[in-house]
């Protein structure tokens, strides 16, 4: 069974459009664990971030990276706690962030033939249910909702998980751990890259900018417009509230720049012509997406019939 789910999250690398740099040996990828506020963890590795929220009640995984990090991520976890992981919540479908979902849950589940409950959007489990690749039904949310909002009690703390619509894909969460004033965003959020908005998984423009925006009305930062609620990303490092604003500024200035020179009837090659993300160019950067594509997804997103 491990080695069927290793040989799907390597075809789902290829499904997703990786690049060969990210389709590599994870031997050598080493997990590090940095404390955020309170019971909250961020856990770096290969793919995603994940979140690691631990108490007396359990575990709570945000995201489980890739199938072939699982060993390495129950390892750490369990320097931070003796108990079984009870929730995992998955904040969108791709697999940099749901690909360990059934290794992790062998690992560290309540037991043996039982499951931690793995909460997701709807969407998610729509798209997983029709991948091709399949996606072997271990590895998809047992606890999906279709409501704007879940919540749910642990560890001492309300942990309210927002369905974030037609943002990054169309079944994004960001998850709020109210008691330790931590945000778990997924890829709405990845400071110093481009914003990976997946148009094909019905993401858009527009929903991450109200995404973004709804993280920054949940956010209060601390003296001086530092610290407060931290924002752990979907990838890179640890978050405050200026940083969100500083993305949210520069989607917001390209979203502009490219919405003028659609109504001034310039092309997609003109528009990539004129630079509207240019001041930024030295700023962001992605292993996935340079900024010619960055910006031929804004234009294709805001010239979309609606």
């Amino acid at each position: 069974m491990v080695r069927n789910v290793l040989n799907w999250s390597t075809a789902l690398l290829v499904a997703y459009g990786l690049p060969a740099s990210a389709q590599r040996n994870f031997d050598n990828v080493q997990i590090r664990v940095l404390p955020v506020q309170e019971k909250v963890y961020l856990f770096t590795g290969a793919g995603g971030n994940t979140t690691v929220q631990v108490g007396k009640d359990g575990v709570l995984v945000v995201d489980t990276q890739y199938a072939q990090m699982a060993p390495k991520i129950m390892a750490e976890i369990r320097k931070l706690s003796d108990k079984p992981i009870i929730w995992m919540v998955n904040t969108h479908v791709h697999g940099d962030h749901t690909g360990g979902n059934e290794a992790l849950s062998k690992l560290g589940g309540p037991g043996p033939g039982q499951a931690p409950r793995i909460i997701a959007h709807e969407n998610v489990l729509n798209r997983m249910t029709s991948s091709q690749p399949p996606i072997p039904e271990a590895m998809w949310p047992n606890d999906e909702y279709a409501t704007p909002q879940k919540d749910i009690f642990f560890n001492g703390e309300a942990v309210v998980i927002y369905h974030m619509p037609k943002a990054h894909t169309d079944g994004d969460s960001i998850v709020f751990f109210r008691r330790s004033d931590v945000i778990s965003t997924g890829d709405l959020f990845t400071p110093g890259r481009w914003p990976g908005i997946d148009l094909d998984r019905g993401g858009s423009v527009q929903g991450t900018l109200d995404a973004l925006n709804y993280i920054l009305r949940l956010t209060v930062p601390a003296k001086y417009q530092d610290g407060g609620t931290l924002v752990i990303p979907g990838h890179g490092r640890l978050c405050d509230e200026s940083d969100v604003v500083e993305y949210r500024d520069m989607l917001t200035i390209v979203r502009d720049r490219v919405q003028d020179l659609i109504k001034k009837g310039r092309t997609l090659e003109q528009v990539k012509a004129a630079r509207p993300a240019r001041d930024y160019e030295t700023e962001y950067a992605s292993d996935f997406e340079s900024v010619d594509q960055f910006v031929e997804t804004v234009y294709r997103s805001l010239s979309e019939k609606k």
